[in-house]
């Protein structure tokens, strides 16, 4: 299976292509803003590089959020218009997914892993997974102070924690502060277009346009209405 996989979603971009169950081409940049002007070229680079036209694809993949918002909204777009132009599926798939299947599994073994994403708020993006991968919990925006108490109160006493993200080090602060057995992965802070690519060859072929994932309900505000003349 050949895949085309992006990612801008957080503080930064990444374009894989994926190729028969290894990454064959990826690049990555680490930046705050600009995903949106920096995707598109980015791709054209990955797709030069590995050769592949995109009639030789056969899926496309991007992440969904939760994360931040301008970036987040660019790779859906651009994933969207992608797979408008030739009709191959488009697979979605979380920022927080695509950061927990990055975590190297002797890491994870025996242990909860929790992934910590930054959300530009007092917040941070979160969720708990087991040892094989699997969502102990769906995603939630918490304080990592709240988040520590319920990951406690929630699994087996005496529970090893592994922690992952941009976000993590806090949460590991406070849960090792609360007497918990808690470590920072070695794994990339932020989700990688390579972990896309695998979580989407393992996907279910999708039944519609992935649609992105908000946490946070979005924040903007409607015109009022003008006052009628007298």
């Amino acid at each position: 299976m050949r895949i085309l996989a992006i990612d801008c979603a957080t503080a930064a971009c990444s374009v894989a292509i994926w190729v028969d169950g290894a990454v064959h081409t990826v690049e990555r940049r680490e930046m705050s803003h600009g995903q949106g002007e920096a995707l598109l070229p980015m791709i054209g680079r990955v797709r030069t590089r590995a050769g592949l036209a995109f009639v030789e694809l056969d899926r496309l993949a991007v992440t969904i959020g939760p994360g931040h918002f301008t970036g987040l909204r660019s790779g859906l777009a651009a994933a969207r218009g992608l797979a408008l132009a030739t009709g191959l599926p488009l697979v979605g798939v979380t920022t927080l997914d695509a950061v927990a299947a990055a975590v190297p599994p002797p890491e994870r073994e025996g242990a909860v892993l929790a992934v910590a994403l930054d959300s530009k708020r007092a917040e941070a993006y979160v969720q708990a997974f087991a040892a094989d991968g699997a969502p102990l919990a769906p995603p939630l925006a918490r304080r990592p102070i709240d988040y520590a108490d319920e990951l406690r109160q929630a699994v087996t006493p005496g529970s090893r924690f592994v922690v992952a993200g941009d976000a993590a080090p806090e949460l590991v602060r406070v849960l090792q502060e609360n007497g918990a057995v808690a470590v920072l992965s070695s794994a990339a802070p932020r989700p990688d277009a390579a972990a896309v690519a695998a979580l989407a060859a393992a996907a279910a072929a999708p039944s519609a346009p992935p649609a992105p994932l908000y946490v946070h309900p979005v924040e903007t505000t409607s015109p009022r209405p003008r006052a009628a003349r007298a």
